[in-house]
């Protein structure tokens, strides 16, 4: 066997497992597809592992289980099995690829909404790390737990930090850099009403809904955290996404929100500077196109 299904032997109990395939998976780890024999997991079950080609940040794979952990303990939303996780491993239960359709979109759709009823303690994730992409999420020392105190917490804590690694590694402009910022000045205007944190996913662009075969879709990769709900519809809408006016209906039919659609740009806005530091300058340009329509949109 090769080191890696050695690896996931070792981490799951299984007696074989077979060498591992690697599979289509994100811009950022490496996808592999395992059959397990034997061992607690019985026979042939086949499962999916992720790895990184460098070593991971501290508690990467770590956060993404308990990410996946917290979905799942709120029963309405469906998210795939964690089956083992170490620092250098997260192996999950296999799940069929499907296509996209009207019935699993209607269905994500008033999920979300479910999920968003989900009350958290403080926004972020106070006392446990948590990652977009490789990039770690940062959090005040005492946490935020007040509706009116969202827009500070989102600038400081979600905005400024990638916005000055994206400038720092020369993947936005000077006068893209000072539109983010103006974005970040006033945006207590530009936030809407005050809103509760609440489960999100955090990460929800379309590459992060997985269509399955059995008829619902799974939500995979998250950045778990307590949050606005706009910011994963806002993300659903970034990069375009299969069924989005079906979803975006059904979510709006249990929980409508009252002018949502001139809040996305400041919602897509953090997920925009994070491609800027991991993909470069293509996004730093995106960053302020993103930051001027905030701005015109509560003009």
């Amino acid at each position: 066997m090769s080191a890696l299904a050695d690896r996931v032997a070792q981490m799951t109990g299984a007696a074989t497992v077979t060498d591992p395939e690697r599979v289509p998976g994100g811009d950022i780890s490496d996808a592999w597809r395992l059959t397990l024999s034997g061992g607690e997991h019985g026979s042939h079950r086949t499962v999916f592992a992720k790895t990184l080609d460098t070593v991971p940040p501290p508690g990467f794979f770590e956060a993404e289980a308990a990410g996946l952990a917290m979905l799942a303990f709120t029963g309405v939303v469906a998210v795939p099995e964690v089956l083992a996780v170490e620092d250098d491993v997260l192996v999950l239960d296999w799940v069929e690829q499907g296509a996209p359709d009207a019935a699993q979109a209607e269905r994500l759709g008033r999920d979300l909404a479910a999920l968003h009823d989900n009350r958290t303690l403080a926004y972020g994730t106070p006392g446990r790390p948590a990652y977009l992409g490789t990039l770690r999420l940062l959090g005040p020392d005492e946490p935020v737990t007040e509706p009116e105190d969202w827009p500070a917490f989102h600038a400081e804590y979600r905005l400024r930090p990638f916005l000055r690694d994206a400038f720092d590694n020369g993947a936005i402009s000077a006068a893209d850099t000072l539109d983010v910022e103006r974005v970040c000045e006033r945006i207590d205007q530009l936030a809407g009403p005050p809103q509760l944190p609440v489960l999100i996913h955090g990460d929800l662009w379309s590459g992060n809904v997985h269509w399955a075969a059995d008829g619902r879709a799974r939500l995979i990769d998250p950045a778990a955290q307590g949050g606005h709900p706009e910011t994963d519809l806002a993300l659903l809408e970034l990069f375009g996404c299969p069924e989005l006016s079906r979803i975006l209906a059904a979510y709006q039919e249990v929980s409508p929100i009252e002018g949502r659609e001139e809040r996305v740009p400041l919602h897509q806005l953090q997920h925009l500077l994070a491609h800027a530091v991991l993909f470069g300058s293509a996004y730093g340009a995106q960053c302020g196109a993103a930051a001027r329509a905030a701005l015109a949109r509560a003009a």
